[in-house]
Parts: C-alpha cells; sequence; structure tokens
C-alpha cells in the first residue's frame, strides 16, 4: 500500500505551504517556482527546478522537529 501525507502548519490565522510525507521516506515541499528573472536578480544557476519557500514553511519544519 502507498500513501502521501500532507501536513499544513497553521497559525492564528494563516497557514503555511504544505509538506508531503511520501511512503518511500521522501519529505516534498511545496513553494512556488523561482521564475527566470529572479535567478538573475539573485545569482542563482540558471538550470535545474527551484522553488522558493516562505517563512511560515521554514516555521512549521522548525516546530515539527
Amino acid at each position: 500500500m502507498k500513501f502521501r501525507l500532507e501536513l499544513i502548519w497553521k497559525d492564528e490565522d494563516t497557514a503555511a505551504s504544505s509538506i508531503f510525507l511520501t511512503a518511500d521516506g521522501r519529505v516534498v515541499l511545496q513553494g512556488q517556482p523561482v521564475s527566470q528573472e529572479m535567478r538573475e536578480k539573485l545569482a542563482l544557476p540558471a538550470e535545474g527546478a527551484m522553488i522558493t519557500v516562505d517563512r511560515k514553511l521554514i516555521q512549521a519544519i522548525k516546530e515539527m522537529l
């Protein structure tokens, strides 16, 4: 049986992006894609998939640990 668990951290009135735990032990974070313009502005590599996560997601991870 395969499963996926979605964790959503919420504070008083907002929610962070989701954190997915998969059956094979991986952790997948939901985030927004980094645009080409943002890659250039921040001098990030042009290749490879990247996402940006907000402080709420980082806080959620810290609290779960």
